[in-house]
């Protein structure tokens, strides 16, 4: 059995939102297969995360690590500055016979932090080309989560963001109240009212739109109306400022449409993917916009698109997306979607009984449960992996999203360990202060002292 060097991880190794002077509690994993995570004590996990979001066709998938070792025999990387591979290629073809017709150009990009960096140079480079270089404002709506780089921190939920802790480093932008139009209702006038209220005063100056549609994620773990999209779109043509769609968390089907934006029927100017992009196996994302919008970035002062990666379009991963996207295609997935939602709506309906859940909420293969309070993340960290599950709360919400290709049993055991584990709260001493991290809703939460 493989050991794991907890006291050089301890001493040496950052892990995301933690403390290098009180580090969180990490769990060492040796290997994992299906929706199943082992441990370094032999303990095996369920997976109620894909990773965060990412593996939705679970771990050792032959398809996608075939691909990869084929691949690695081959090319595993070369500039993509003046040189081009199959590998690219035939992902980008991949990637538009899924997308929307309107969507035509692909630029490969490392993360999805940087797929939403490129989106707004994209929308600032465009009105440049339309000769209207005064709109450099982004509009986004508050609850939102957008990444951990600069130009993405800036339309991250401006009150639970980390704009206070970097000050005038992060650009000020425009924020619409969030969409309160729960998904399967009309949207309200209200809500409406809100958005379109900044459009009118500000659109001059207002390059883009940027939104989770119709899920927003790390921010709130809420679900909104999609007559609310399908409005942020009629008042984007209207006012002609562009509509930036993040599909990072909710693309490939995890809301149960193949893209979240096909919930209300409409088409963004400018589009960003990752996560699920490889199957979670290896970092890759893509931002992708309308001939429009690539003819006006061609036609700015730059005369081209100022952005560069190194590991751009690398072809490991451009081929480990490609296997992913196959499996995608063969639409096995909406079945696997639409049964995830269905047992999480019968297993979750519960824990609304219980004192510290406020609610229940459901969508496609995410189910979230929001307490009343806000939950030291270690603690119940801790009491899901003694259930044998791999769980991870943040600020007032207990949460999965697990791999579509998940059994029923695998994923009653989730579902029964949320609500074990909801019924101890009120008993538990729990931290209820949030933290200023709330803006990554949790992925850190508090963490408790070794």
């Amino acid at each position: 059995m493989n050991k794991i060097d907890y006291p050089f991880d301890r001493q040496h190794l950052w892990h995301p939102y933690s403390s290098m002077r009180h580090p969180a509690s990490v769990f060492g994993i040796t290997s994992a297969s299906g929706a199943t995570l082992t441990r370094d004590n032999g303990q095996t996990l369920i997976d109620g995360t894909s990773s965060w979001w990412a593996c939705i066709h679970g771990y050792q998938h032959p398809a996608i690590v075939n691909a990869m070792q084929q691949q690695l025999q081959q090319l595993t990387h070369v500039m993509f500055g003046g040189i081009t591979h199959e590998a690219a290629i035939e992902l980008g073809r991949q990637l538009l016979t899924l997308l929307p017709s309107s969507l035509t150009k692909v630029f490969l990009a490392d993360s999805g932090s940087i797929a939403v960096e490129v989106a707004l140079k994209m929308a600032l480079q465009y009105w440049q080309g339309r000769k209207a270089p005064q709109k450099q404002k982004i509009l986004t709506i508050r609850h939102g989560y957008h990444g951990d780089t600069f130009a993405a921190m800036s339309v991250c939920d401006p009150d639970e963001g980390m704009h206070t802790m970097f000050g005038d480093n992060v650009t000020p932008q425009l924020f619409a109240p969030a969409p309160m139009s729960r998904f399967g209702d009309p949207v309200s006038a209200a809500d409406i009212d809100g958005l379109q209220q900044l459009l009118e005063q500000h659109h001059h100056h207002i390059a883009a739109l940027i939104l989770e549609p119709i899920m927003q994620g790390a921010g709130a773990m809420w679900f909104y109306s999609a007559g609310y999209l399908k409005a942020a779109r009629e008042l984007c043509d209207r006012y002609q400022v562009l509509l930036i769609a993040d599909e990072i968390a909710t693309g490939f089907g995890r809301t149960g449409a193949l893209f979240a934006c096909d919930h209300a029927g409409i088409n963004p100017d400018i589009m960003c993917v990752g996560k699920a992009l490889t199957g979670g196996y290896i970092s890759l994302a893509a931002t992708i916009c309308s001939d429009e919008v690539a003819a006006g970035i061609s036609d700015s002062p730059a005369g081209a698109f100022m952005h560069g990666p190194t590991f751009m379009a690398n072809p490991l991963a451009c081929s480990a997306a490609s296997a992913s996207l196959a499996l995608i295609a063969n639409n096995e997935w909406r079945l696997q979607v639409s049964a995830i939602e269905q047992q999480l709506k019968h297993e979750l309906a519960n824990a609304a009984q219980l004192p510290a859940v406020k609610e229940v909420r459901v969508l496609g293969a995410v189910g979230v449960l929001e307490l009343h309070n806000a939950v030291n993340t270690s603690v119940l960290q801790n009491e899901f992996v003694k259930r044998g599950v791999w769980v991870r709360p943040f600020s007032r919400f207990i949460y999965i999203m697990p791999p579509y290709i998940i059994t029923a049993a695998e994923l009653s055991k989730l579902t029964h360990a949320m609500l074990e584990v909801a019924a101890l709260l009120p008993k538990m001493a729990m931290s209820s202060t949030p933290t200023s991290h709330g803006w990554k809703s949790g992925l850190i939460a508090q963490t408790a002292k070794n």
